[in-house]
Formats: structure tokens, C-alpha cells, sequence
């Protein structure tokens, strides 16, 4: 009897494990095609796996951007809602032990929700990474025997250098620093377990409290420093052009005005691994600082630049009358904003008016103003001279004064 019971035994233990097995993993499917008929092959059988299935279902919610496509614009403004995590909920119970009847409450506290703290990276450039909601880390709940929850885990925003915090019109924190941090939103305090309401006259408590929900916020970041220089001119002066002669940034370039409606950063290269930031930003239109055309979003993108680039239209008639129209919406905007250090570029000499116009615009400006064309290249190189100048004074400017100058 004991034999045939062994015996029988693996090949019961054999039937209950071959089931299981095919039950847990998956399941045979006959295809639409396979059906037998006259002059038709077997049907062949298709094994579909679970593990399979998971490995090409699409994980729910919106793919992240690339990294290229988030360098694609530079963002400088970023509307930000965030809430701290969670506390964790505290709990009500009494210690369990043989020969100890009254061993008292043991409801432990629960751990305090994540903080969302802001902090400055170098290696960010612009707001493009930043999301639009942040979620703080939630608190674990108290366990038996006094045990804490564990706290939630702090959530770190990498932002640029640079970044001003603002909620409503109050300018909350300055990050200008590498390394600094604001705590944009705080976590919620953990609930206490019924061992923390223990007193002389309540022995045995089951009070406990919930954990506290996480600070809520809506904020708004921008950028202060965006670029070392600013390219400033009419629309259609040839900004766009100039910054793709001058470095590998790819602005759309077009024979209408208002071709550049986001700023464009482009990097510009020395040998001595020096790069300097130049910005392109939309065009300037007489009225800007009534908030004509772009307006202030204009203002504001060159209000954060460190020297500017005044792009003159030189094949139109009387081009010097753009430098004075471009220094006065500056000056309107933000007193002596025109009086930073800058240089004057004369655009489009290719074209026969406008080396028609160049003797006039020198005797007028002096020699300071660079005659170039963006779309041929010609005396690029004295523009790349004047802007490495440019750079090396702001950089000793912001050092004397005890800042950390911008660097890409």
C-alpha cells in the first residue's frame, strides 16, 4: 500500500503543478486564420505569456519630452503648483505579551510628510525641465510597539541660477547662489499614536490622531539672469541670423516681422573654453514699454541680460534714428537700462543701400558701430572680438562687486 501511495504521489503532485503552472503564467489562443479545411495546414497554436504582454503595454499617462526637445525654447516664466506629502496617520493599540496583562498602549506616531524644496544647479540653464505639479513624498503610518513611520523623503526642483520665487506679486526667495534652496512647500506633521495621549488620569487610551495633509502652494519662477548678452533691434533687423551665424542655436529666420516670438539662447565658443551666452529675443516695436507689440515680456527678457547688442537695420532709410528709438523704450521701461555696457552692430551690409547708408551712420555713431552681415558672414570675426571684450568686463565687473558671474 505504502508503495503504490508513493508511487501515485508524483504523478499527483506532477497534474496539481503542470495546472498551476498553466493557470499563473498564460494562456493558448487559436488564431482567426488557422482553421482546418480542405487543402488548409494544421492549426498552429500561439503561446501569449503575461510576462510578455507587460513587457509592451505602454506605461499610462504622457511620455517625458526629450532632452532635445526640451532645449528646443528657452523658458524663463513657469506657473508651479506643489504640495507637501502627507502625514502619516498615528495608531491605536496595546501591547500583546504572555504574563503581562496590562502592558499599556503601544500605538506608535506617524511619520511626517516630504518637504518640495527648490534648489539652484549649475548644470540647469533654463525653467524647460521644471514641471507644472509637484507631489511631496507621504509619511508612513505608526506600527505597534512604539514604532515611528518612517518620515516622507524630501523632493528635490532643480531650477537655474537666477530664479526668482514669487507668489502673487511678492518676491518670496532669490536664488542666486549655486546650492541655494527654498522651501516651496512643507510637509504635513505625522498623527500621534495612543501611547502619546498616556497620562496619570488615562491609563489606557485609545485617542489617535490622522497625519496632516502637506502645505499647498501655487508659485511662480523666473529667471533673473538669462543670458550674458542680449541681441536688442526693430523686427526683422536680422537677430535671428546673426545668432545663427555666430553659434550652432537654430531660430527660425523669415522675411516677415515678429519671426522670433520666445527667446532663443545660442552658445558661443573661444578657444581658451570660454562660452558665452547670447540671447535672441523678440523684436522691439516703438511703444514697448506701454506694452506695444510684445511689450513687457520684451523688456523683461533684456532687463536680465549683462550687456546688450543693439541690431541695426542698416538698408533702411536714416538706420540711426533705430539706436535712439531702441535706447529710449529701454530708458522708458527701467531708468539707465540703455546706459548698460553694450555695442552698436550695423546689419546687412551686403546690400547696396546699406553700404550706401555706412559713411553717414559712422559720422554719426563714430567707428564704435560694427558693420557685418549676418547672412554672408563678413566681418563676423570683429564682432566675435567685441563680444569676448564685453564678456571678460562683466565677468570682472560681477566678481569686484562680489557675485558669482553666469556661467554656461
Amino acid at each position: 500500500m505504502l508503495r503504490r501511495m508513493g508511487a501515485m504521489k508524483p504523478s499527483r503532485l506532477f497534474s496539481a503543478g503542470w495546472q498551476a503552472v498553466m493557470e499563473g503564467i498564460g494562456h493558448w489562443t487559436l488564431p482567426a486564420w488557422a482553421v482546418l479545411g480542405p487543402g488548409r495546414l494544421a492549426p498552429r497554436w500561439l503561446w501569449v505569456g503575461s510576462v510578455d504582454c507587460a513587457e509592451h503595454q505602454e506605461p499610462p499617462g504622457k511620455k517625458l519630452l526629450s532632452e532635445k526637445k526640451l532645449k528646443r525654447h528657452f523658458v524663463d516664466r513657469r506657473r508651479l503648483l506643489v504640495r507637501g506629502g502627507r502625514g502619516g496617520d498615528g495608531l491605536s493599540c496595546f501591547h500583546s505579551e504572555p504574563r503581562k496583562e496590562f502592558g499599556g498602549p503601544d500605538g506608535g506616531d506617524g511619520g511626517s510628510g516630504g518637504h518640495v524644496i527648490l534648489r539652484v544647479d549649475r548644470q540647469v540653464k533654463s525653467l524647460s525641465s521644471v514641471q507644472s505639479q509637484y507631489q511631496g513624498f507621504d509619511g508612513e503610518d505608526g506600527g505597534r510597539k512604539n514604532c515611528f513611520g518612517r518620515n516622507g523623503a524630501v523632493l528635490y526642483i532643480r531650477v537655474p541660477m537666477g530664479t526668482l520665487v514669487k507668489e502673487g506679486n511678492k518676491v518670496l526667495a532669490d536664488l542666486s547662489r549655486p546650492g541655494d534652496e527654498y522651501i516651496a512647500a512643507l510637509g504635513g506633521a505625522g498623527g500621534k499614536g495612543n501611547r502619546f495621549f498616556l497620562a496619570n488620569d488615562n491609563r489606557a487610551p485609545v485617542t489617535c490622531t490622522p497625519g496632516q495633509p502637506g502645505q499647498e502652494r501655487v508659485l511662480f519662477l523666473e529667471l533673473k539672469t538669462m543670458a550674458h548678452a542680449g541681441l536688442v533691434g526693430l523686427p526683422n533687423a536680422g537677430k535671428s541670423s546673426l545668432l545663427r551665424a555666430i553659434s550652432n542655436a537654430k531660430p527660425a529666420v523669415a522675411a516677415y516681422p515678429f519671426t522670433t516670438l520666445k527667446p532663443h539662447v545660442g552658445i558661443v565658443h573661444y578657444e581658451d573654453h570660454q562660452q558665452v551666452a547670447v540671447a535672441d529675443v523678440p523684436g522691439l516695436v516703438r511703444g514697448a514699454h506701454r506694452n506695444r507689440g510684445l511689450g513687457h515680456a520684451f523688456l523683461r527678457h533684456i532687463e536680465r541680460c549683462g550687456f546688450l547688442l543693439f541690431v541695426l537695420d542698416l538698408s533702411v532709410p536714416q538706420p540711426w534714428t533705430q539706436l535712439d528709438d531702441l535706447k529710449h523704450e529701454l530708458d522708458q521701461y527701467e531708468e539707465g537700462l540703455s546706459s548698460r555696457p553694450h555695442a552698436i552692430i550695423a546689419n546687412k551690409i551686403d546690400l547696396p543701400q546699406a553700404r550706401a547708408n555706412l559713411p553717414e551712420l559712422q559720422a554719426r555713431l563714430g567707428a564704435k558701430a560694427i558693420a557685418l552681415s549676418a547672412a554672408t558672414g563678413e566681418n563676423l570675426e570683429e564682432l566675435l572680438l567685441c563680444l569676448k571684450e564685453l564678456h571678460d568686463r562683466h565677468v570682472a565687473a560681477e566678481l569686484q562687486q562680489g557675485r558669482q558671474p553666469l556661467r554656461w
